[in-house]
């Protein structure tokens, strides 16, 4: 290669860099080991990482059951190995399988069109803001505050490039809620689009049909965000949205690190148009049996540079199986009643842990943390094998002394009753300095 490019050696190769960031010794990296050493040496670390401990963290990421049919089905050759589904001859199983998937999140939002799914939740609601402003010709978005810190970051840096202000509103201090008086404030004449959460950041049941009352009345379009699916299984579907956008990472996908994870856009079937990503539709075959294509949207039609819809040409399809097929294991009443354990447990937890915010919460909330900040605490109940809550001061700055706590179906009363007599017992920071 070095002759071929007309340099004698890797140093003239490189010659061009400053010497300050050229590295003049080998890698500091240990020796190689066999592929069996390797194996012992990922099990220790997922032994570390899990082995014992009970987590109680949330925030857009939930340890849920996982059905062992959810894996059977996706392992399966059809599935795991399957192409794009251009070609609806032989692509008939996998574009099944999506129109049930959409029809099951339209049931689920109460939208009447879904996409056959995004990337996953952070990227489907900058996905969803740029489809607000291409319905009503306005370039402007208004998020907020309560809504997923880094879904808010996620929009910004899709926005900064699409020319599309952002500005965020408040929440209520007492309620956790989103403070609509401030919404009316910020609303003008250049606002398309109106995001908010709910469950919220906070774990807080939002008010959507308020928000939408401003929206609407303004020109504007309601996207209403979702980070916790199995919440849809007892709320009220937002149906006053005109857009719904979430992530169904707790419908059987794995943490694993933080993705890949499934999104998902729904929405009224006027603005089926504009709506990024795949759709799949139903038609019949020339024999008249029952059939499935791709509709509506060519592939081309988000490539085409500034004509485009979206950047989306794809979706998640194996990872939105996992979701179908979960959503089919549990039904209607198996989802609710899901729902209906992560709601009790979180609130057995929060008789513990009185909330800081007095809003309906689905299974998050919001607790102080009296004596220590969290960072401490959590440190104190890691040497108990208790994953604490995710410190809210990186993200809110009038929340330093405040953590977010979750409890789902996985968390046991034993666990929850540990975590409360563990945080109890802890000295404060002061009497461990002392």
């Amino acid at each position: 290669m070095l002759e071929v490019c007309g340099v004698a050696s890797p140093e003239e190769l490189f010659s061009h860099l400053p010497e300050a960031v050229r590295l003049a010794r080998p890698l500091n990296l240990p020796p190689g080991i066999s592929e069996y050493e390797i194996v012992d040496y990922f099990r220790a670390r997922a032994d570390e990482n899990l082995a014992g401990f009970t987590s109680f963290l949330g925030a857009g990421v939930y340890r849920h059951f996982r059905p062992v049919l959810v894996d059977t089905v996706v392992s399966r050759g059809e599935f795991l190995t399957s192409y794009t589904p251009y070609q609806a001859e032989i692509a008939q199983g996998t574009l099944t399988t999506i129109f049930e998937f959409q029809t099951m999140i339209c049931q689920l939002t109460g939208m009447d069109v879904a996409n056959a799914s995004m990337y996953d939740g952070s990227t489907a609601v900058p996905e969803a803001a740029m489809m607000a402003a291409r319905v009503t010709g306005k370039g402007r978005a208004l998020i907020a505050r309560s809504a997923h810190p880094e879904y808010r970051e996620v929009l910004r840096t899709y926005a900064r490039y699409q020319g599309m202000p952002v500005e965020e509103f408040g929440y209520l201090s007492e309620t956790g809620t989103i403070d609509l008086e401030d919404l009316e404030r910020k609303m003008d004449s250049l606002t398309g689009a109106v995001i908010i959460q709910s469950p919220n950041f906070f774990g807080i049941v939002d008010q959507v049909k308020a928000a939408a009352e401003i929206a609407h009345r303004r020109g504007a379009l309601l996207v209403v965000v979702f980070t916790e699916a199995v919440s849809l299984g007892i709320l009220e579907p937002p149906a006053e949205a005109d857009i719904v956008a979430g992530e169904l990472q707790s419908f059987a996908i794995s943490p694993s690190y933080g993705g890949p994870y499934a999104g998902i856009i729904a929405t009224k079937e006027k603005f089926i148009r504009q709506m990024p990503g795949r759709l799949v539709g139903q038609t019949v075959d020339s024999r008249g049996n029952r059939a499935f294509c791709l509709t509506l949207a060519t592939r081309e039609q988000h490539i085409r540079r500034e004509k485009a819809t979206s950047n989306i040409c794809t979706n998640q399809a194996l990872i939105a199986l996992m979701a179908a097929v979960f959503m089919t294991v549990y039904g209607k009443q198996g989802l609710r009643e899901l729902a209906e354990q992560n709601l009790a447990k979180a609130h057995y937890l929060a008789a513990k842990f009185p909330p800081r915010f007095q809003g309906k919460f689905f299974n998050e909330f919001v607790a102080r943390v009296e004596g220590r900040t969290p960072e401490e605490l959590n440190r104190a109940l890691l040497k108990h094998k208790i994953i604490g809550g995710l410190p809210l001061g990186r993200f809110y700055p009038e929340l330093a002394d405040s953590m977010l706590l979750c409890a789902t179906e996985m968390s046991r009363r034993t666990d929850m009753d540990a975590l409360v007599a563990q945080s109890a017992t802890l000295p404060a920071a002061k009497e461990v300095l002392a």
